[in-house]
């Protein structure tokens, strides 16, 4: 009688979830119009805040709340599980830059980051997040540093990829919603 080994299988490994491309100030600057850059692989706020805020958490202590204008976002969800807590997310139509994020640190703090458009291409990104984060850049806001951008370089794929949308996204809140 013969027995016939066979090796065990990998274990596969978890796979990570990318992490999120970010440029922020250094700390102890004086603070300006913007904290530093986020430069999303998509849409989906579901799926890209949570690499996000891994990153901050850290950094700021925990993210809590997150705001966003509904421009560019097809659907903002009320809430985000981000490793053991919730991040409630709301949205402003007038009241924020619509290539802006604001972000909320129960005791700690507000930080405002760029959003570059995920369909942007690497160069004009780079430019953007390298701006966003200078301690000595401009005092603009994140659009004017998009508009900024666009003049010194010509119509870049930032204005040209970016899709227009039509009113509120679906499912949206305003930020202070229980």
């Amino acid at each position: 009688m013969s027995a016939t080994l066979h090796s065990p299988l990998p274990h596969p490994e978890p796979v990570a979830a990318p992490a999120a491309r970010l440029a922020l100030k250094t700390d102890g600057t004086s603070r300006g119009l913007l904290d530093g850059a986020w430069w999303p692989r998509s849409r989906d706020l579901l799926s890209e805040l949570p690499s996000l805020t891994d990153v901050l958490d850290p950094l700021w202590g925990r993210i809590t709340r997150i705001a966003v204008n509904p421009m560019w976002w097809p659907v903002i969800p009320r809430q985000i599980p981000v490793d053991g807590h919730t991040v409630k997310v709301g949205w402003f139509t007038p009241e924020i830059d619509p290539h802006k994020l604001l972000l909320l640190s129960y005791g700690t703090g507000r930080w405002d980051l760029l959003i570059i458009p995920p369909e942007t291409g690497a160069e004009p990104a780079a430019r953007l997040m390298a701006a966003a984060s200078d301690n000595d850049g401009p005092p603009l806001t994140a659009s004017a540093l998009i508009a900024a951008d666009e003049a010194r370089h010509g119509a870049s794929a930032v204005s040209a990829a970016v899709p227009r949308q039509a009113g509120p996204p679906s499912r949206a809140t305003p930020l202070f919603a229980h």
